[in-house]
């Protein structure tokens, strides 16, 4: 079983090249905070309320995708075992400083991270 704390993030993709043109868009237009930071894969975080956005450039014609909702957790490794445990294959991404993660993908391809914050 897994246990569901909250959604944590959201990531969503631009296309290479566009990170000013995002700033502008997120950061100015909407006014976001950006969280500083060296994020995994040189994306651009915002808060947004108690849920964080994600950017991410992308090629822009790829059929498994990066996008994905992050949700946070009580138990990762809990959840990892019962996910195993499903036949749903693990897969894991850079180390993020203060976390554990992994992703699944959903039968139709899509991504999802589970995640849980250390202590």
């Amino acid at each position: 079983m897994i246990r569901f704390k909250r959604l944590d993030h959201v990531a969503i993709m631009i296309p290479i090249g566009k990170k000013e043109e995002a700033r502008q868009f997120y950061g100015s237009t909407l006014q976001l905070v950006e969280i500083p930071g060296n994020h995994p894969r040189g994306a651009i975080w915002y808060e947004i309320a108690d849920v964080q956005l994600h950017l991410v450039e992308e090629e822009g014609d790829t059929k498994i995708s990066g996008r994905h909702p992050a949700f946070e957790v009580t138990d990762l490794e809990a959840a990892k075992a019962y996910l195993i445990s499903k036949g749903i294959e693990i897969a894991y991404s850079s180390v993020i400083t203060g976390r554990s993660r992994l992703f699944f993908r959903d039968p139709f391809g899509n991504r999802v991270e589970l995640l849980e914050y250390e202590q």
